[in-house]
């Protein structure tokens, strides 16, 4: 039987993983640091909540990560815990040790389970770019991303390339780009998702960067990996591969772009998850926001 150990559960990702797996009736187990299920309660049902098998634990903890492994006899680890850029900036060390160091006690667990295991879906992310400045033309990975958290997850996808080189550990590794939607409340790029938040609630919001970015709805970041298409291309040979998730969607509030920042108009276009609903009314009461009323 087949049992996911999603880790990083009570993330935005990672939570909206568990909500996939658990409404596809999977065996999943949820592995976080933290013991706040706020976006969990906010996409799962009581019972299922109530249901599923949690572990509080740190994938620091190489002899943590194995137990938890084995106890639970997974056989598929989705990879999602990490770090934000905030974290990462504020605390370079304890970024590096849980970004860099905790996923290569995720592909040194599963490599030494190799017989049992199949492909690890782990996230990268867009930021593993070089970084863009008046002369870039495109994504490309020749130069230095532009912040720690980049470095951190382009060395993630190295520690994959030579765990499939050296040891055949299959992986996918996803890059996505600015997510929103529910549970995306926490990194800098958790600002359109306040905005709409806003918008919801009737109130305006500043953006704190602007430009051209690409948006990607969270449930749609969990279907770029489908699980058992990688299950069923890793059984026939053909699993070692990186995967780029490229699907977007647009922002329904409307954008008034500016030099350096965007402004959200409150009340302008719908918003497609009643999810958002539920946590707009206490926006007005909420910090920190950069609010201003019109």
């Amino acid at each position: 039987m087949d049992r996911y150990l999603v880790t990083g559960a009570n993330g935005c990702i990672g939570a909206w993983t568990v909500a996939q797996l658990a409404g596809e009736g999977a065996a999943v187990v949820a592995l976080d640091a933290s013991d706040d299920l706020h976006r969990l309660r906010l996409l799962l049902d009581d019972d299922t909540l109530a249901g599923l098998a949690r572990v509080q634990g740190d994938i620091t903890d190489l002899a943590a990560l194995e137990q938890t492994i084995d106890e639970h006899a997974i056989t598929h680890v989705i990879h999602l815990a990490a770090l934000q850029v905030p974290f990462c900036r504020a605390d370079p060390p304890l970024g590096a040790q849980v970004n860099v160091v905790g996923t290569v006690n995720v592909f040194e667990a599963v490599a030494r389970r190799q017989d049992r295991m199949g492909p690890i879906v782990y996230a990268s992310s867009v930021a593993a770019y070089d970084a863009l400045d008046d002369t870039t033309t495109g994504a490309a990975m020749e130069g230095v991303p532009s912040t720690l958290y980049g470095v951190f997850k382009r060395a993630n996808e190295g520690t994959a390339s030579v765990y499939a080189a050296e040891q055949g550990i299959a992986s996918v590794g996803l890059r996505p780009h600015t997510v929103y939607g529910p549970g995306r409340d926490q990194g800098v790029t958790s600002a359109p998702t306040t905005a709409m938040l806003h918008a919801a609630a009737g109130l305006p919001y500043e953006l704190p960067f602007g430009g051209a970015y690409q948006l990607q709805y969270a449930p749609d970041v969990v279907l770029a990996a489908d699980y058992e298409d990688i299950h069923d291309s890793w059984l026939s040979g053909r699993a070692s591969r990186r995967l780029e998730s490229r699907r977007s969607h647009a922002c329904d509030p409307t954008l008034e772009r500016r030099q350096g920042s965007a402004r959200v108009s409150p009340g302008q276009g719908p918003l497609r998850d009643s999810r958002l609903d539920r946590l707009a009314p206490p926006l007005a009461a909420r910090g920190p926001y950069r609010v201003h009323r019109s």
